[in-house]
């Protein structure tokens, strides 16, 4: 081992664990609840959920006073799926958020990014809108907007109407194959936010995509 490779060592080994008060305890994909939408860019935050819970080998359980999917094992960490529909997906969060007592940065919220690419994602402890209804909502609700998230990329379309039926349709076969890949990529991100803190996990993730390993990525310019 260099000498180089034994002082970042170091540095990692000493760098403090996240409170356990203030970990992530909430992860919520959102998306629009039916078959209809099954397998559409605006329900990749539900295919990431699912992913964690099919992980943990959790079952989905439908709490109507959530006005959510729930998968859980115990408080310390919930995995929610909203059935209020996107736009009003910040009314589940909150519900959610007020029952287990969460600051705002104790929720993750997952969910499709049209400004990304396929084949990348990109975590960030807070920010504006960005034109995405959900996001909008949950800011709304929660009345900040100084929750951590993380984007998929779905890439972008055209105009407004071709915007709507782009985020409304379904992946193509090619880019099924390159949702996969990003999927257990997107994955492996947050079970690292789980596990060692969302500062960890924007160290590691971001700037990853599908067709490299890594590469570095200002945090600045983000909506």
């Amino acid at each position: 081992m260099s000498l180089l490779d034994k002082i970042f060592s170091q540095i990692e080994s000493e760098a403090p664990e996240p409170n356990p008060d203030s970990r992530i305890r909430l992860v919520v994909g959102l998306g629009n609840p039916g078959p209809e939408y099954d397998g559409t860019r605006h329900n990749v935050g539900f295919d990431l959920v699912d992913r964690l819970a099919a992980e943990r080998e959790l079952k989905w359980k439908r709490e109507r006073k959530f006005r959510s999917k729930i998968a859980s094992a115990n408080a310390s960490l919930v995995l929610a799926k909203p059935l209020t529909y996107m736009n009003l997906s910040g009314n589940a969060v909150a519900r959610l958020q007020r029952f287990h007592k969460l600051d705002p940065d104790q929720v993750l919220v997952v969910y499709d990014d049209v400004d990304l690419p396929i084949g990348r994602i990109r975590f960030r402890p807070e920010g504006s809108a960005g034109g995405h209804n959900g996001i909008k909502s949950l800011i709304e609700y929660l009345g900040t907007k100084e929750f951590p998230r993380l984007k998929i990329g779905i890439g972008s379309a055209g105009g407004r109407e071709e915007m709507i039926g782009h985020v409304l349709g379904k992946f193509s076969a090619e880019e099924c194959e390159e949702l996969e890949k990003v999927l257990a990529i997107a994955q492996d991100g947050v079970n690292c936010a789980l596990s060692a803190g969302l500062d960890r996990a924007m160290n590691q993730f971001n700037g990853r995509s599908t067709n490299s390993e890594g590469e570095s990525e200002s945090r600045t310019n983000d909506h």
